[in-house]
């Protein structure tokens, strides 16, 4: 067969080739032959032979003469002239090529003892690279069919074989484990060597052939096979690896290897789900539901926590090291099933309290983490909103204590905070159910909370107060602030913040003006302006009191009216931004009286217009007495001064005397009297002795009195607020929020014209907000017999022109 001509078509880049090169590497190029002779002699009738001796090349490709030209020069030879085209001519063999006689019989005779002599742990009698090559000659010649089933069969007889031994073995569960294992391991070494020798087989015929395993997938479904056929070896070998890790559990060392190669095992084989996992998870299932009823019974809550988390991280590192990945989840799930989901009340129970109370912040911690794993947290919360009820309300209701409840509160709030950063990890409803729980707490007794923390407030604002920086005063008023959020009766802890407030400036009391200022500036940004404008209207007053007194002592009145020897500091209240103080009548001595009419006239000539009226109950003196044994000054109250300089005239005056001479109310007399001849300071004497004060008592000067101190305090009784005065407070607070309900109940009429009670009613509650409010507006309705008008009874709101409030 000849080939026709070719014609070479040259790039740009061969024109730098001479014709004698070009020849040279075309002459190259086409004398090369193929010869596709089999090594084993065999030939097939279509084969080619090249026959170099036809080869014959294209003589039209001629050079141009640029380039003969440089051909010449650099070789300084003649130019060759073309050669005779040659002609390739290919021919084929006559004789058919064909196999050996028994070709496939000796060759898979041959494969056969090799499997035998690998299956045995025997060496080969024959090169394994002839053994590939024996396997790649069948499949060349389509015989891999078989070849496989042959391959096939053999493997079945020694796997079935194999796993027939086992049968009746040891009793020893761990050494038939070990028997199973060897098993299992010869063949994994077994299947790959003949894998490779049949390597040719898997890459061919297994992939071109569809529904035909692999070689190492046949060998695994031949042991599944008969692993299931015989079952009593697949159920002792669950049974083993069963009591193996049932052992580990319990504290025993046991071969993790073997575990780790017999389960891999039963993952290879796709048995591990059905014939291992869902017994495993059933016996642990048992083996922690009894542990947890045991140790919930024998053991304390923070030592069953730690053994619950030992217990999990066991069970994790047990993933880890020999159990299938897919095992982790329905493992761990387990545990915390047995041991944490069923025993929640029962550990919330048993020390949930006893935690909180010791501030065991880490066990705590472990509770919350634990907890979180099951989904309990719920759980977890209405426990603590229990608990701060529980403690708050013997904190709250004790009425023997109430002198510390504000700090009780703070310190308990404090222990809270603490258990919800680092225990709760900040958890938005922990802190929510803290709060919901203290607002609870803080409004249990109705006022009462209200008016202690603004008597706490006073505390530590006033003068006295040692061993306090300023920094801890204002992380005191921070912290006091948080209860006052929980207030609903803000307007009690107004009113009487307001009242001590008062005390504080007038009598000069208060520990920093700053800190005075911090806390108004708080209540303010909490609470709003308004709250604020008559405590703000209270400092203006006592600043423009300053100038006032400035202004009086250089008036000419000062200067050419006032008795000597006596100095006066007045403040001037505004009416409506101070507390309300019942008028109290009082002789006072001529001096003073002399003073207050000319500051009066002072006043009224400077700011026409205006009424003064004076606070006696509130004013307070520096006496300066001459006693046999030295002189003294006596920091008293205005009424203590008015019985003290009665003194000046007499030696001895009765009570009757006392009275008649100063006027003072009869109960706040005693009480007076009571603190200058009973208390610490006895500057008088009371004939006869005893701590209560009679209408037959007499009071002499006490001549002997001593004291090592030269300006004394006597014991202000008058400054200690009584039950009826927190009343009258308590008081005009109700009365002020019944203004509230009335000015609603107009606001709504003026609107509506017409409603029905129920409509309005529903309206009241929904502009009186604050529950405190709503509870008064009940009050109010019941006491006004309004609360009796049916729902289809209707309310008019008559023409009203002006309203004043």
């Amino acid at each position: 067969m000849s080939l026709p001509n070719k014609r070479t078509a040259s790039n740009n880049n061969s024109n730098n080739y001479s014709p004698s090169a070009m020849k040279k590497a075309k002459s190259q190029a086409v004398a090369c032959s193929v010869d596709t002779a089999n090594k084993n002699g065999l030939h097939h009738d279509n084969d080619a032979v090249f026959d170099p001796s036809s080869i014959s090349l294209d003589d039209d490709l001629k050079p141009d003469e640029p380039r003969q030209q440089a051909a010449a020069n650099l070789s300084r030879k003649k130019a060759q002239p073309p050669q005779p085209a040659k002609k390739l001519v290919i021919k084929l063999l006559k004789a058919k090529p064909t196999l050996p006689t028994n070709f496939e019989e000796d060759t898979w005779a041959k494969l056969k003892l090799a499997i035998k002599a690998i299956f045995l742990k025997q060496p080969t009698s024959c090169d394994l690279e002839k053994l590939y090559q024996a396997v790649n000659d069948l499949c060349l010649h389509k015989m891999g069919g078989n070849l496989y089933q042959r391959i096939e069969k053999e493997c079945e007889e020694h796997i079935s074989a194999a796993i027939r031994s086992l049968v009746g073995q040891s009793p020893d569960l761990v050494v038939f484990l070990s028997l199973v294992e060897r098993c299992w391991q010869d063949l994994c070494d077994q299947m790959l060597m003949i894998r490779g020798i049949a390597l040719y087989l898997d890459r061919t015929y297994v992939k071109q052939t569809p529904n035909v395993r692999s070689l190492w997938d046949m060998g695994l479904q031949l042991f599944r096979k008969y692993l299931s056929s015989y079952s009593e070896v697949e159920h002792k070998t669950v049974t083993g690896l069963l009591r193996m890790i049932e052992r580990e559990r319990l504290g025993e060392a046991v071969d993790r290897t073997l575990l780790n190669h017999l389960l891999k095992m039963f993952t290879a084989l796709g048995i591990y789900s059905e014939s291992f996992e869902k017994p495993f998870l059933e016996c642990t299932s048992e083996f922690y539901a009894a542990e947890g009823m045991k140790y919930m019974q024998q053991s304390d809550v923070p030592d069953y926590l730690k053994h619950v988390e030992i217990r999990l991280h066991e069970e994790h590192e047990r993933c880890l090291l020999y159990l299938d990945v897919s095992t982790r989840k329905p493992l761990i799930a387990t545990a915390e099933r047995q041991l944490l989901e069923r025993h929640i009340s029962a550990i919330l129970d048993k020390g949930f309290t006893m935690l909180m109370d010791g501030h065991r912040t880490e066990d705590l911690q472990r509770m919350y983490s634990l907890f979180s794993r099951v989904n309990a947290l719920e759980s977890l919360r209405q426990a603590l909103a229990m608990y701060i009820r529980r403690t708050g309300h013997g904190i709250v209701m004790d009425e023997e204590k109430d002198k510390d409840m504000v700090s009780s509160l703070l310190e308990f709030k404090a222990s809270l905070d603490t258990i919800w950063e680092q225990s709760f990890s900040k958890n938005e409803a922990f802190c929510n159910t803290i709060k919901d729980a203290f607002e609870y707490l803080i409004n249990l007794r109705q006022n009462r909370p209200a008016e202690l923390i603004a008597k706490f407030l006073d505390e530590k604002l006033r003068a006295g107060n040692k061993g306090t920086s300023e920094e801890e005063l204002e992380g005191t008023l921070d912290k006091v602030l948080v209860l006052f959020r929980f207030i609903q009766g803000k307007d009690v802890f107004e009113a009487f913040y307001k009242k001590d407030l008062a005390k504080r400036l007038l009598l000069g009391k208060s520990a920093s003006i700053d800190a005075e200022k911090s806390m108004i500036s708080k209540l303010k940004t909490e609470c709003g302006s308004q709250f604020t404008n008559k405590l703000e209207g209270m400092f203006k007053d006592i600043e423009l009191s300053k100038e006032i007194n400035e202004s009086f002592k250089q008036s000419s009145q000062a200067r050419t009216k006032l008795p000597s020897g006596i100095e006066m500091s007045v403040h001037v209240l505004t009416t409506g931004y101070w507390p309300t103080y019942p008028p109290m009548d009082v002789r006072l001595p001529h001096e003073l009286n002399v003073y207050q009419d000319i500051f009066k006239e002072f006043y009224l000539s400077k700011y026409s217009g205006r009424r003064l009226m004076w606070q006696n109950s509130l004013g307070h003196c520096v006496l300066k007495a001459e006693f046999p044994k030295g002189k003294k000054e006596l920091a008293v109250s205005l009424f203590q001064t008015v019985v003290l300089m009665l003194f000046n005239d007499a030696q001895k005056l009765s009570f009757q005397d006392i009275k008649d001479a100063t006027g003072i109310e009869d109960k706040e007399l005693r009480r007076t009297l009571q603190s200058l001849a009973c208390g610490k300071v006895r500057v008088l004497q009371k004939l006869p002795k005893g701590r209560d004060v009679d209408d037959d008592d007499s009071f002499v000067f006490n001549e002997g009195f001593t004291a090592p101190l030269y300006r004394i305090k006597v014991n202000a009784i008058q400054m200690k607020e009584t039950v009826e005065e927190n009343t009258s407070t308590t008081e005009r607070v109700f009365q002020d929020r019944q203004y509230q309900v009335d000015a609603a109940i107009v606001r709504i009429m003026k609107t509506r014209k017409v409603l029905s009670h129920t409509l309005l009613i529903t309206e009241l509650f929904q502009q009186v907000l604050p529950p405190v409010l709503q509870f008064e507006l009940f009050i109010y309705l019941k006491h006004n017999k309004i609360s009796h008008i049916q729902s289809q009874s209707y309310w008019t709101m008559p023409q009203i022109t002006n309203i004043t409030w």
